[in-house]
């Protein structure tokens, strides 16, 4: 009896041992922020004339795309108006307790401009990232818009991430994730690159509105113009605008802009002849016939690693 009560006392003991081992759980891989489905590589360009207005009537015959100095073959050419999807991202953290208002009024602004068939959602982000307005054809604004308040830190990074992840999964293949900021990032578990890769990832043009105020102490002033730098490569990479604090008037102005933009973007697709799954970037150059077009488009993608 003494022997089979010391083996149970041994079993017992090396049962308590493997449940205390904590087990081991992989982490995400943030290069699997968004997969994949496809390796056709859309791009949604804007193209102005000489005097900086939209060249129209454009075809297929006058694009000509370059991977890392490789001409491509377009497979996918749309010049007419079509529908977008967007993605409306409103900071909310305690550094915009001055900007909440006119903010809202971006928001507001901008879905009141969308047409029959574009949908758009709209996000708050500060220490989290929450959902007010699914993706709808509506132009009225949900009520917790009129909710917001200020507080909090702020996950800018993060939001860019939620928000290529949802616009992954919608069919249409003009999208846009619009950010209404001071650009301040402070809590986000992704870095800015991360954010960025998400949004080529998934195909998104990011337009950045920086919402942030002058400070008279250096140390600050210094922090607002690295995070204004970060917000105007969320825009230049991925072939967005990046706006400069405007208000009342020119605010309103720049998000009906940014509506006409994209209904009237030139979509271009290609299969890209270097197949490697390695994950490395890829640096893209879309070149139109005439030589005063002003061209903006996404500047690369990093291709799926395998």
């Amino acid at each position: 009896m003494k022997k089979a009560a010391r083996l149970l006392l041994i079993q017992s003991v090396l049962v308590f041992l493997a449940l205390s081992v904590p087990v081991a759980v992989p982490a995400q891989n943030d290069d699997d922020i968004i997969k994949v489905d496809s390796n056709l590589v859309v791009l949604n360009a804007s193209v102005l004339d000489g005097k900086g207005l939209p060249m129209l009537g454009l075809r297929q015959k006058s694009f000509h795309i370059f991977e890392d100095g490789v001409e491509q073959n377009i497979e996918f050419f749309e010049s007419e108006e079509t529908s977008f999807a967007a993605v409306i991202l409103i900071d909310t953290s305690g550094s915009m307790e001055e900007r909440i208002l006119p903010a809202r009024s971006a928001a507001i602004t901008f879905l009141g401009g969308i047409r029959k068939d574009d949908v758009a959602a709209i996000y708050n982000f500060d220490s989290d990232v929450k959902l007010i307005q699914d993706f709808s054809q509506s132009r009225d604004v949900a009520e917790g818009v009129y909710d917001l308040k200020a507080h909090g830190m702020t996950v800018l990074n993060d939001a860019i991430v939620k928000g290529a992840q949802e616009l992954a999964k919608r069919g249409e293949k003009r999208k846009a994730i619009i950010i209404i900021s001071d650009g301040m990032d402070t809590k986000s578990r992704y870095s800015g690159d991360k954010a960025l890769k998400a949004a080529l990832a998934a195909s998104t043009t990011v337009y950045t509105v920086d919402m942030s105020l002058p400070f008279a102490a250096a140390d600050q002033e210094n922090q607002r113009r690295l995070s204004i730098q970060q917000l105007k490569k969320f825009a230049e990479k991925s072939g967005g605008k990046f706006i400069s604090t405007p208000g009342g008037t020119g605010l309103r102005e720049a998000f009906k802009s940014i509506v006409t933009e994209m209904g009237n973007l030139y979509t271009l697709g290609y299969q890209p002849t270097n197949t490697a799954t390695d994950g490395k970037y890829r640096a893209i150059e879309l070149k139109v016939s005439d030589p005063k077009a002003q061209v903006r488009t996404r500047k690369g993608y990093n291709a799926v690693k395998k």
